[in-house]
């Protein structure tokens, strides 16, 4: 007597497929570079077709490449209903600006049945819309918004110190872009700024064949790690300073600086 096989089971409807993913990165600036953004997503299994890019300031309310990867991670959940769409970025604040945009954005995207993951920053992973994962994203949401507004602010103080001590600009001027990339270099292979001071000389102006300080290298890394942070808050304060002068209003002055 032949042996018998049980029967396959019938397919659960509401059981879930494959995850697809749809990958988005984005920088602030023409000038900065998508590599890394691109490399992680790639190094998680998302192919290159499949991520959306784009140099754009969130400041743009309109982000062309966000929107398609949102047209078409929709597009896939409506054709394959069973399968998990996870729309994935590098780390929160490649999505949004400030807390009530990345929570709408978070909300819009469970309403459409798709699924959101970051894969560094404060709360790397699949983001929970239910319970304490959407507490702990919201709390996290806020806090870069706080973060962006406090960069935006110390960057807006300094260029008002600066100006009435008849300097212009962020950056002590000593500090050129050649060294800050030599000294950015130098640090990425191990060696501190004490080490790297003694080699940079300043081309221009009245220190001119000096050292720059070990203070002022350090003030420049922290413009840059600034920059680097919330490129549009320092764009926003900029902009905001060079408004201050042209409408002819005084500078802001720090809490610690007393009135002329």
């Amino acid at each position: 007597m032949a042996a018998r096989h049980p029967a396959p089971r019938p397919a659960v409807a509401d059981t879930p497929g494959a995850d697809i993913r749809i990958g988005y990165a984005r920088c602030s600036h023409l000038s900065q570079e998508l590599d890394s953004q691109l490399d992680a997503l790639t190094a998680h299994g998302i192919p290159r077709d499949k991520v959306f890019s784009e140099k754009i300031s969130t400041r743009v309310r309109v982000r062309p490449q966000f929107e398609q990867a949102l047209r078409t991670a929709r597009e896939i959940k409506a054709h394959a209903p069973h399968c998990r769409v996870i729309i994935t970025v590098y780390e929160m604040k490649r999505l949004g600006r400030d807390a009530a945009e990345l929570t709408a954005l978070a909300d819009h995207l469970t309403a459409h049945g798709l699924v959101l993951a970051m894969l560094a920053g404060p709360l790397p992973g699949i983001y929970d819309p239910i319970g304490p994962g959407k507490l702990l994203f919201a709390f996290f949401a806020a806090m870069a918004a706080t973060e962006r507004e406090n960069i935006r602010e110390s960057t807006l103080e300094g260029l008002g110190t600066a100006a009435r001590k008849g300097k212009h600009g962020g950056r002590p001027p000593v500090i050129t872009d050649d060294m800050l990339h030599t000294v950015l270099r130098r640090r990425a292979n191990g060696e501190s700024v004490e080490q790297i001071q003694p080699d940079l000389i300043i081309p221009t102006g009245k220190r001119k064949g000096q050292n720059p300080s070990v203070a002022g290298v350090s003030r420049a890394l922290a413009e840059h790690a600034r920059r680097e942070a919330y490129p549009a808050a320092v764009e926003a304060a900029h902009a905001d300073f060079a408004a201050l002068q042209n409408g002819e209003v005084s500078c802001p002055r720090t809490e610690t600086e007393p009135a002329q």
